[in-house]
């Protein structure tokens, strides 16, 4: 039973190009299942979150963190009466625009791209989800619903000018009103984000031997963790010991936004939509001592994982690719596939060819990438 404050299919503002609606699906299952079989979508399967692809099967990639997103997502939203279709469709569509080599090729394509707009990986997810993915006969773009567009924009929270381009393009065509909250299940997948990433990340760290679970001990939340299993199962294997307590760590976050959500509901009384979009601030979130504890486990893993010395050499390994390859593209089109290179050569200035550019090379895969950089670079 949904609640005042959700998101009903009923009440969707629609798509930009108007479809009849499905006799079996709503409308939000419908974008759901366009994102999962969109081309941008099976790219994640070898887009990395730290490791770059290569280094191992069992580390997380974009697309196992995003399953591990929207399931949250689809637990959080189903026990506070949400719209659990809607809370998963932003989930699965979060990480669309992450260009490959992770938050490092983020950071170098921002870098390449400040002459000519920027770049940020929210907005180009919009730009895939509304332009580059053109397989339908009448749009380009999936035809989201206003809903998932706007979840996608702003699930982090409000977006203040200077917008992205990416952003700015899509929202000039139809207002997704980037100073407001974004709905409870686009915070919800917002979240859900935050706990997957928290979670996994300390199991790839481990796995990699960047920390040990002695150092991991010294934390809060997760030394109290190893303390209730020490104690229910004391001398139990190494793996099974840190499985054990990282999913305890897992159901602290989950119970943790749950309750505080719950009290802030029932306190603030919302009856629609959009009194959730117009409050001071998020509904969907940690309490403070949950969240100052995150801060510092978050401060550990970038020491210790995001800065490890294995990963930063490996950040400027992807970072030289990628500053070998964007400029190379640029200035001779020749090199890009046909499809591409004839989109560069009807750009009309440097700066929509540079955008061009970032969106082929934000849409390669880290084992894409390098092959190309080993062609084209040697």
């Amino acid at each position: 039973m949904t609640v005042p404050y959700a998101c009903q299919p009923s009440d969707s503002r629609g798509r930009r190009w108007p479809e009849r609606m499905s006799t079996f699906r709503s409308p939000w299952q419908r974008d759901r299942d366009r994102i999962i079989h969109s081309s941008a979508f099976r790219r994640l399967k070898h887009k990395t979150q730290v490791f770059v692809e290569h280094e191992g099967d069992y580390y997380r990639t974009r697309l196992t963190h995003t399953i591990e997103v929207a399931q949250v997502a689809r637990t959080i939203a189903g026990t506070l009466g949400l719209n659990t279709d809607l809370a998963e469709t932003v989930a699965l569509a979060h990480d669309l625009g992450h260009p490959p080599f992770g938050h490092t090729g983020e950071d170098a394509l921002a870098v390449l791209m400040e002459p000519y707009g920027g770049f940020d990986h929210n907005a180009q997810a919009l730009r895939i989800v509304t332009r580059l993915e053109r397989h339908y006969a009448e749009f380009d773009g999936l035809n989201l619903t206003w809903e998932s567009l706007e979840g996608i924009a702003k699930h982090n929270g409000p977006v203040h000018p200077p917008l992205p381009y990416a952003l700015a393009e899509v929202n000039a065509e139809w207002d997704l009103e980037l100073h407001t909250n974004a709905s409870a299940e686009a915070q919800v997948a917002a979240v859900a984000d935050d706990v997957a990433y928290n979670h996994h990340d300390l199991h790839d760290g481990l796995r990699a031997g960047l920390f040990t679970e002695e150092d991991l001990s010294q934390l809060p939340v997760i030394g109290e963790a190893f303390a209730q299993v020490d104690h229910l199962h004391p001398g139990l294997e190494p793996m099974r010991r840190r499985h054990e307590a990282l999913r305890r760590v897992f159901g602290v976050m989950v119970e943790d936004v749950i309750a505080v959500a719950e009290n802030r509901l029932a306190s603030l009384q919302p009856q629609s939509v959009d009194d959730i979009r117009h409050m001071d601030g998020p509904i969907i979130r940690f309490s403070k001592p949950l969240y100052q504890n995150l801060k510092a486990i978050k401060s550990f893993l970038f020491t210790r994982m995001y800065r490890a010395p294995t990963v930063v050499v490996e950040r400027r390994r992807v970072t030289e690719m990628l500053n070998g390859l964007f400029p190379l593209y640029l200035n001779d089109a020749g090199k890009l596939p046909d499809h591409w290179r004839e989109a560069a050569e009807a750009a009309s200035s440097e700066t929509e060819r540079a955008r061009v550019v970032l969106d082929y090379v934000a849409g390669m895969t880290d084992r894409f990438a390098i092959q190309e950089a080993e062609r084209l670079l040697g």
